[in-house]
């Protein structure tokens, strides 16, 4: 008997409902109109420190593209496939698995560009393992779901095909120097997935995010002259967000980046300490070129 059948008809029948709707909202494209969409997944808010990090398992957020198997295909979180390799993909359990394609710590740029490549055949794919963390839909609370996921990794037996590591920790404390070890280490953060919480797609506190600074996307709208040194290229990106702030962002841009900077229209991501008293981010620094869907 599978999840779903498990849960009953009328549950089976709104879970369905519920992940036709949200995959509508977020406009995904799915290949088989005559196959139901996987889920749509669960997105994480910021941990507060208020929130007691005993309840919840901790893991590394990975710095890598997230990727929902739905049983036939690798998507991205739009919901539009990722080409990989037919090895990559065969023996993959036909449930749904939710995860990142991941080359290392800081090696995202490299697996951006292999995936926006589409090469099923590009030798680098023989690098990539799928981490996975979650079952989108799967039935009970997360620890159930994590147990489940480490037996369905197990019995796929596919090197590339990994549980990323989860594990407990007792107090603020604690958690503190586990983000510490790992920003160390050269890892983004932590994610928190709450021990008692069931699966539901869209932002909760069953889902957080831990890291030493602040994250968020712009669009690029212009460019700022550069002077001294940087005479003849490009000293800052004018950036506006979806709610119409603009700034510009300077700081983390390379030489190449400020002779070939990124398009207009591209959305970049910036990391950022706090908001000023007028909604401005303060320090903003480049991160990457959004790139993928």
């Amino acid at each position: 008997m599978n999840a779903a059948s498990r849960l009953g008809p009328a549950r089976t029948h709104r879970t369905l409902i519920l992940a036709l709707l949200v995959a509508a909202v977020s406009g995904a494209a799915w290949a088989d109109p005559h196959t139901p969409p996987a889920p749509a997944p669960m997105l994480a808010l910021r941990y507060d420190a208020a929130i007691d990090p005993a309840q919840y398992w901790i893991s590394e957020k990975l710095d890598g593209v997230r990727a929902l198997w739905d049983g036939r295909q690798l998507r991205f979180r739009s919901g539009r496939p990722i080409v990989a390799p037919d090895w990559f993909v065969a023996g993959l359990p036909d449930t749904p698995l939710d995860g990142e394609l991941w080359l290392g710590r800081q090696r995202f740029d490299e697996l951006s560009g292999l995936i926006r490549r589409a090469d099923p055949q590009h030798p680098g794919w023989r690098a990539v393992r799928y981490m996975v963390f979650d079952q989108p839909a799967g039935a009970g609370d997360f620890s159930a779901r994590l147990q489940a996921l480490q037996a369905l990794v197990m019995a796929a037996d596919r090197p590339w095909l990994q549980v990323v590591e989860q594990r407990r920790v007792t107090d603020r404390a604690a958690l503190q120097r586990l983000l510490d070890d790992t920003v160390a280490g050269g890892g983004e953060g932590l994610m928190l997935h709450r021990a008692d919480a069931h699966w539901q797609p869209g932002r909760s506190d069953a889902l957080l995010k831990l890291t030493p600074w602040l994250d968020a996307e712009a669009r690029v709208v212009g460019y700022i002259p550069g002077k001294g040194r940087l005479q003849g290229r490009v000293g800052a990106l004018e950036v506006e967000t979806d709610d119409g702030r603009r700034f510009r962002i300077g700081s983390g841009l390379t030489d190449a980046l400020r002779n070939t900077p990124p398009a207009i229209g591209t959305l970049v991501t910036y990391r950022y300490r706090e908001l000023t008293p007028g909604g401005q981010p303060r320090f903003p620094r480049y991160v990457r070129e959004r790139t993928l869907p």
